[in-house]
């Protein structure tokens, strides 16, 4: 008999499990040597945050679950940050942790977490993770393992915990109890939509006269893109998205609206609002994409009517009227909707007029932000930035962005080309995901460009993760948006208090300090400092050409992102006031 980290390696082998990222301690090292003569590649970081960061963007360029190996207490929950990105986004994750040996519970041995309960350290993930297992005998942790998986994966995907005494791992185990695994099924099968359901919904969008597809994030996580373009260009019905939602259809398809909410567009808000029908598929109608469930800013239900299809049924319903709800896949229930649509209505819907009112607005849009976009201002503007960013990249290049103007912008402004190469973090809004995200995105896609955005607050959470990228000889391209501040915040403290107190650093953008393009080559990358707007482009295409990772730094203006919805935390601040997302001066 073989030891259960030797098993381990073996099934996760067997399961295509090509990377694992993580950071040694003294309760996992039975693993990592289990791991040396494997097939699988140890992704050694620098920070527990790094890996879980970096392998949630793996799981969402491969579509299956990563899989993070942490040591116990620190080590746990240093990664907790990533592990709870990856679950208000619905990423699916396998987080295997060490713990102290289980004879050992409750006696204070080396770094155990027993302040209020003994063996409980899983007990940390327990808010946000599907599941947190803590494996008691050898002869569990199979059937454990495989549950961790498939949990992982189904329904509403999102991280679990596989919590293991450390001598668990270094015990004998029967490896007939994993090799009876091998014979169950990979990809369980989906919940669709039933033939009545998607009848009633289709002839609903039919018969609306200002319908609207509102898609997020489910579309991408069930790789359902083709069929909602079949979907959007047989019934002509127009767009909208969520943040996690951008890229569910490319930018540039004609009837596509954009993002909506607090950094929506104007015509994207108006739309929903007028809009008689909404169809939603994959989304929470999360706050900021729904100006805080106000009224009149970015939806109005009721009095419009609401259908919802989303693979979680605490989903819908949770924040606006539901006439009816459908729990299933996005991409099988889309499926079912093409199909009967097609039956129905086999002539399809015109939609030219409608396509050309959007036509219409892009190009205004576009017009009216033309002077930012190519304006010489140094430090330079965001908007020119991205454009600048937009023009260099191939269509299929993976934008990875942090949060800020880099998010915010991006959603707004920057066109995704190929569906599911926008990764950005959602729900929690993680300042430090872009960074290591990138290289996740990277070994996830090795023959693909990779490009970070990120604020200088956002790369100077774990510039460590350099050391990991130069290591791996990442080709990976960091444009730090460099405005010497926490600048979203920055420019909200302004507005509402008119201090920029405890958001800013020390000297103004463009001072390098600290010199990121230094720290860069002192990791062994290489390093630019951007000394004006007409370098920016050349620089960034000779980047995009040098094998090896590559940080840009960009002293850059804190424009805010322009809004037309709205966000409760400004009443919040200033109730009786009419007071907008304001620069800092």
């Amino acid at each position: 008999m073989r030891t259960v980290a030797e098993e381990l390696v073996e099934y996760l082998e067997h399961r295509g499990v090509k990377h694992i990222f993580g950071l040694c301690g003294h309760t996992n090292i039975a693993v990592l040597a289990a791991l040396e003569s494997s097939s699988i590649a140890f992704v050694n970081v620098r920070h527990e945050q790094v890996a879980s960061h970096a392998a949630d963007a793996y799981a969402r360029v491969t579509g299956r679950a990563s899989v993070v190996l942490s040591h116990l207490s620190p080590g746990l929950t240093n990664a907790a940050t990533g592990v709870a990105n990856a679950a208000l986004d619905c990423i699916p994750m396998v987080v295997i942790s060490g713990d102290v040996p289980s004879f050992y519970f409750g006696k204070h041995p080396h770094q155990e977490v027993n302040v209020h309960s003994d063996g409980s350290q899983y007990e940390i993930y327990r808010p946000f993770v599907k599941r947190a297992w803590r494996v008691e005998t050898p002869d569990l942790f199979p059937e454990t393992i495989e549950k961790a998986f498939n949990l992982a994966e189904s329904g509403q995907q999102g991280p679990v915990l596989v919590d293991v005494p450390m001598n668990v791992f270094s015990e004998r185990v029967e490896a007939e109890r994993f090799e009876r695994l091998k014979g169950n099924d990979r990809d369980l099968r989906r919940p669709t939509l039933d033939r009545d359901s998607a009848v009633e919904i289709v002839e609903a969008l039919a018969e609306a006269e200002r319908p609207v597809l509102y898609v997020g994030g489910g579309i991408l996580l069930s790789r359902a893109s083709a069929e909602l373009k079949e979907l959007v260009d047989h019934m002509g019905i127009p767009v909208a998205h969520s943040l996690m939602g951008k890229g569910a259809l490319s930018d540039d398809h004609p009837l596509v609206l954009g993002m909506t909410g607090f950094w929506g567009t104007s015509l994207v808000n108006q739309k929903t609002l007028a809009a008689d029908l909404i169809l939603a598929v994959g989304t929470r109608f999360k706050e900021a994409d729904s100006s805080s469930w106000y009224r009149g800013y970015t939806f109005d239900i009721p009095p419009t009517r609401l259908l919802h299809i989303d693979i979680d049924p605490s989903e819908i319903g949770r924040n606006f009227p539901t006439e009816i709800g459908a729990v299933a896949d996005a991409k099988a229930a889309l499926r079912v909707l093409v199909d009967v649509a097609r039956e129905l209505y086999p002539n399809g819907s015109d939609s030219s007029q409608l396509a050309e009112e959007i036509a219409d607005f892009r190009a205004s849009f576009v017009e009216s932000n033309e002077a930012m976009a190519t304006s010489d201002a140094w430090p330079m503007m965001p908007e020119r930035i991205l454009a600048d960013c937009r023009t260099a990249l191939p269509d299929d290049a993976y934008l990875v962005t942090d949060v800020g103007w880099n998010k915010n912008g991006v959603g707004q402004q920057f066109p995704i080309r190929e569906p599911g190469t926008f990764l950005t973090p959602g729900g929690f809004a993680t300042m430090g995901f872009g960074p290591p995200g990138a290289i996740g995105a990277k070994l996830a896609a090795p023959d693909r460009t990779v490009i970070c955005l990120v604020g200088d607050g956002g790369f100077g959470q774990n510039p460590a993760m350099l050391a990991t990228a130069v290591e791996l000889d990442l080709d990976i391209v960091w444009v730090v948006m460099n405005n010497n501040a926490y600048g979203t915040i920055a420019g909200l403290e302004k507005a509402h208090f008119g201090t920029v107190y405890g958001t800013t650093f020390p000297g103004q953008p463009g001072d390098a300090l600290p010199d990121y393009a230094a720290i860069a080559r002192a990791y062994g990358a290489d390093g630019f400092h951007v000394e004006s707007a007409d370098q920016f482009l050349p620089v960034l295409q000779k980047a995009l050409e040098i094998k090896g990772p590559v940080v840009i730094d960009v002293p850059m203006k804190n424009n805010p992102t322009p809004t037309t919805g709205h966000w409760n935390i400004l009443d919040i601040y200033s109730p009786e006031t009419d007071v907008s997302h304001e620069a800092t001066d």
